[in-house]
């Protein structure tokens, strides 16, 4: 996947914005970061329960690691780019969208 395709999962979300936080696009919804793309367009980000971490490592280790230190404790969780899927980077994505909109997401493939 490319940052670009990460960058539209991400927008796909009803009431999504993009924006930039420490120099760098995020995706918002209700003003809520969800994901975001680190500076080196190696990596995404999605901001995931420690339960749902633990589910999306669990299924496909070589894409999904956790942030280090605090952060990665509390559930955000890097995503790489060139080796996730697109169905797992949208399911990840649906699952962070929905930790900050508070609704379900429309056309969830599956659950984690």
């Amino acid at each position: 996947m490319t940052p670009d395709g990460f960058r539209k999962l991400a927008l796909s979300f009803p009431g999504t914005s993009e924006g930039e936080h420490m120099d760098h696009p995020d995706f918002r919804v209700r003003g809520k970061i969800f994901a975001t793309i680190r500076p080196d367009a190696a990596w995404g980000v999605v901001m995931l329960t420690p339960s749902q971490q633990k589910q999306v490592i669990a299924a496909s280790p070589k894409s999904f690691v956790p942030v280090k230190g605090g952060w990665g404790r509390g559930g955000a969780t890097q995503v790489l780019l060139k080796a996730v899927k697109a169905a797992e980077a949208r399911d990840a994505l649906a699952l962070a969208w929905r930790n900050r909109a508070g609704d379900e997401p429309p056309l969830l493939r599956r659950s984690l």
